[in-house]
């Protein structure tokens, strides 16, 4: 008898992204667990057939980072804490998210909100499915609206975040490291500090 398609398991798919100091729900982490990804909650990724596993890989970084990183805390949104938005994204991993993705296919320009609800509050496309590099122009235009404005490309080598277990360390400098790396942890923080002053008073103005 021919077997079915294997769900390929991952180990915790979001611990090493933060050293461990992940803030994510067992349910959550068991989800993206797997390969293939089916859905996170109730937004399904397959509304135009499985993502590639590199895709997927990105996805899934995006996903870690905003429900799980200790971090995420420093771009919540003023009005809505759960949210976050204009997170420093450094433009090579917009970019190799977008080359990751370019030929996946979508239905879906922000997929916050731009899907069609169900009554079982479920994702549906509202338009045919186009390969992702006809729905975006290139890695900024894929960081800046694929999450609304969560995301903000950015060409700094210095306060951006990678999606990765360094981002913390620009964000919290750790007294452990060489004193070279301090110092430039340290300038990156106070950069990222200053942004994040610069933001709030914008705000209030």
């Amino acid at each position: 008898m021919k077997e079915g398609p294997k769900t390929r398991q991952r180990g915790s798919a979001c611990a090493s992204e933060h050293n461990g100091a992940s803030c994510c729900h067992a349910s959550f982490t068991k989800e993206l667990a797997q390969s293939p990804v089916m859905k996170v909650n109730n937004t399904y990724w397959n509304r135009c057939g499985n993502l590639s596993e590199p895709c997927e890989s990105y996805m899934k970084k995006m996903e870690c980072f905003y429900r799980c990183s200790p971090i995420a805390v420093y771009w919540a949104k003023s009005n809505y804490s759960a949210a976050i938005e204009s997170v420093p994204i450094c433009q090579k991993f917009c970019d190799g998210w977008y080359e990751a993705c370019k030929n996946d296919f979508t239905c879906v320009n922000n997929w916050l909100t731009d899907w069609e609800i169900d009554e079982k509050g479920e994702n549906r496309c509202r338009n045919k499915c186009i390969p992702f590099n006809q729905m975006y122009n290139n890695g900024t235009d894929m960081c800046e609206n694929m999450w609304g404005n969560s995301l903000k490309a950015n060409n700094s080598t210095c306060d951006c975040l990678n999606l990765n277990e360094n981002d913390s360390q620009y964000v919290q400098p750790d007294s452990s490291s060489s004193n070279s790396s301090i110092s430039d942890q340290q300038a990156c923080h106070k950069v990222i500090e200053l942004e994040s002053l610069r933001r709030k008073k914008k705000k209030k103005a």
